[in-house]
């Protein structure tokens, strides 16, 4: 079992929340932590991770996970609703990069991620995530490739959806259209192929 796998059982499944995805991270700013905030733990592993409750009306989240050294068990940090999300930093619209920054309304953090393609997958879910959640005070998107706000995205928004819909079903009636139109034109055909039939016929009984 991978790390976020074991992070949905372990945090989120108990609490009957869906894990909507994680990403692993290091701060790009060291904080000075004292040795006994960690539990004298030492080092470990964070993982910032999306998710949302079971129960209706679903509730969206964001939680800080840690792993801490020689443990194969993770533990819940901190944790924000979505609404408290007032901006995501993806730091350079034109080029894939591991950096981002998360703006809460009573915290800043600055991450890197283990890769950039994790980053990338993680605002996508997250972007998705706040057009379906959120139906006011979404948080602005600053600095992000086109892709990460649906351009490629591996989840569609609402929009998009919709958008995709309505050029299927106008594609759809315009082949129709093309159908009825070939059938038109075979039924006129046919009606004068019968109606030359018809004369001829006529003419030969004269």
């Amino acid at each position: 079992m991978n790390a976020k796998s074991a992070i949905s059982k372990e945090i989120f499944a108990p609490h009957d929340e869906r894990m909507l995805g994680a990403v692993q991270v290091k701060r790009r700013t060291k904080k000075k932590i004292p040795f006994l905030a960690t539990g004298g733990q030492g080092e470990y592993l964070t993982y910032i991770c999306l998710s949302v409750t079971n129960k209706k009306p679903a509730q969206a989240s964001i939680t800080k996970v840690k792993q801490f050294e020689g443990s194969t068990s993770f533990v819940r940090r901190t944790q924000w609703m979505l609404e408290q999300l007032r901006q995501v930093n993806g730091i350079d619209p034109n080029r894939d990069s591991p950096e981002f920054d998360l703006l809460f309304e009573n915290a800043f953090d600055q991450w890197v991620a283990s890769t950039a393609s994790e980053k990338c997958t993680f605002f996508q879910i997250l972007h998705h995530t706040c057009q379906r959640y959120l139906t006011d005070k979404k948080p602005e998107f600053i600095n992000c490739q086109s892709k990460i706000m649906g351009g490629n995205s591996i989840l569609h928004s609402a929009a998009d959806s919709v958008t995709s819909a309505v050029q299927k079903a106008s594609q759809a009636l315009n082949e129709r259209g093309e159908r009825l139109g070939r059938a038109e034109e075979k039924t006129e055909e046919l009606k004068n192929s019968a109606q030359q039939f018809a004369e001829t016929a006529h003419k030969h009984r004269a």
